[in-house]
């Protein structure tokens, strides 16, 4: 057997190995070291999984085997192309570090049903290696929808009514535009091309007038509703009752990743870069894709909560994706990959940084944070570098997705979209740079605030993090007060450090993302 043959078997064992995690943590429910032992050692299996496959990838080869034919021409078949690839190494690299923090963070808080935590944690991945190994629409489909069941008992995950409410509207949402929107899209695709196979250069080249590639391209781009494109993007801020753990996977680790993923996917494979370009139908997603970006800005710098600041600059973010994916060109496709890269990393440090903070002073308002950089120096230095980096400064790894999509911009010709993309870089510079100052050159309040209050003053900023546990005597806030140093334990420093170190690291290491993104456009 091949190399190549041999590493057939690997995009399915990726989707087996975290569900067959799953099915070993509840064995150990009534031991906790054990079980989260299982959880690492399953997250390695699938990163050492995945990296084996990319050798043969950035060689020209695409892994994959068909697994059942539902129907001719449709079937459940998976496949590794340069973007799932990509896709798929952020996840598992992730999940390692997002289980080592929930660690902390769920010991910490005591948290109840933490086996089922891991448990619905682990199908998520399964999940999510099935949406980036996918060889088809169908195929895609059916691991979508398994992403959004799995992940709606972590949403719900402290089961108040407040959580209750955001799965009800999360399952609403993200079902509601995939059955009524993404559904069609797919079928209406089958139709037309007669088949739902990924292919390089498009299926729908010459089979659809301009009219109808417009009008698929809108219910996939709305019927994607993971991608978190405004208006479909209220999910996303009511989510954040979640735990800090579940906010990192929803946000860098899977779900959105899983959207915005999909919307390039289609885009590349489905509709092809020139049959879109020459059709037209792609300019109203393109300024659609600006508005959101912008608003979601703007939305983010009247959040006084920080996980709500932190989910609007995540719909922001994620519009960069779709906007790099629209302009229907391989350097605009590039900077969208690279922006699901490094805004990964950016965003998990600054949602593992939030939870810190909440574990280690219970602070969940970015109006109580003056002088907390010096009780927490390691979680602020964190949090100004995935900052930095989710702003796009050097030396870190978002300034080149930032610098691919302006170029990508001005290929195309759309000069307006380099100034929205300027604009909304000094906008983040304005809702995430204040949380860092406040901490490191505002003196501390003279008198401990009560912290019962902050569940209330969240919910009248919009949406907030559903972390709140009841009231802190005054008495124990000003014994934290005088302790000194007062950081999050130690598995959380060490994910939150690690996930910091990563976005320099991609600053260093864009060029090979890039050369693998480029077998794109590269028929094997």
């Amino acid at each position: 057997m091949t190399a190549f043959a041999a590493s057939d078997t690997l995009p399915l064992l990726a989707v087996l190995v975290p569900l067959l995690g799953a099915l070993l943590i509840p064995l150990f429910h009534r031991a906790p070291n054990l079980r989260e032992a299982v959880t690492l050692l399953t997250a390695a299996i699938l990163l050492v999984i995945v990296v084996q496959l990319l050798p043969p990838v950035m060689d020209g080869a695409r892994p994959g085997a068909m697994l059942i034919e539902a129907a001719p021409g449709l079937s459940i078949a998976l496949r590794v192309e340069p973007l799932g690839m990509l896709f798929a190494l952020v996840a598992s690299v992730l999940w390692i570090v997002n289980s080592i923090y929930s660690i902390g963070y769920m010991r910490a808080h005591d948290e109840p049903r933490q086996t089922s935590f891991y448990v619905c944690f682990a199908i998520a991945l399964g999940s999510t290696m099935g949406i980036a190994f996918a060889d088809n629409l169908f195929t895609l489909f059916l691991f979508y929808e398994a992403l959004t069941l799995c992940t709606f008992p972590l949403v719900t995950h402290k089961q108040s009514p407040e959580a209750m409410r955001a799965g009800r509207l999360y399952l609403l949402l993200l079902l509601g535009t995939s059955m009524l929107l993404l559904l069609p899209a797919i079928i209406g695709t089958w139709v037309l091309a007669g088949t739902t196979t990924f292919t390089p250069g498009g299926i729908l080249a010459g089979k659809a007038s301009p009219l109808a590639i417009g009008f698929l391209l809108a219910l996939y781009a709305f019927g994607i509703g993971k991608a978190a494109l405004m208006p479909v993007h209220f999910w996303l801020p009511a989510a954040m009752v979640a735990p800090t753990p579940v906010s990192a996977l929803l946000h860098a680790v899977a779900v959105v990743k899983a959207g915005v993923f999909s919307v390039v996917k289609v885009i590349v494979y489905v509709f092809g870069l020139e049959t879109l370009t020459l059709s037209g139908g792609n300019e109203w997603l393109i300024y659609v894709g600006c508005a959101s970006l912008l608003l979601a800005s703007l939305i983010a710098l009247t959040r006084d909560n920080l996980k709500a600041r932190l989910a609007f600059s995540t719909v922001s973010q994620l519009a960069y994706v779709v906007v790099g994916a629209a302009l229907a060109g391989p350097a605009g496709v590039i900077g969208s990959g690279l922006q699901i890269a490094t805004h990964a990393a950016g965003k998990i440090t600054l949602f593992f940084c939030a939870g810190a903070i909440y574990v280690a002073s219970h602070k969940t308002e970015v109006s109580e944070m003056a002088g907390l950089g010096r009780k927490m120096p390691i979680t602020m230095i964190a949090f100004l570098i995935g900052s930095l980096s989710i702003i796009g400064l050097p030396p870190f790894g978002g300034m080149w997705s930032k610098w691919a999509l302006a170029m990508g911009a001005l290929d195309a010709g759309y000069a307006t979209v380099v100034a929205v993309l300027m604009i909304s870089s000094l906008l983040s510079v304005a809702y995430l740079l204040p949380v860092v100052a406040r901490a490191f050159f505002l003196p501390p309040p003279a008198e401990p605030e009560a912290h019962g209050e902050l569940g209330e003053h969240g919910m009248h900023q919009g949406a907030h993090s559903g972390e709140h546990s009841g009231e802190h005597s005054g008495e124990h806030a000003a014994a934290a007060a005088k302790s000194g140093l007062q950081e999050a334990p130690v598995a959380c420093l060490i994910a939150l450090c690690a996930t910091a170190l990563l976005c320099l690291v991609l600053f260093f290491q864009a060029d090979r993302i890039e050369a693998l993104l480029q077998g794109i456009f590269i028929a094997p």
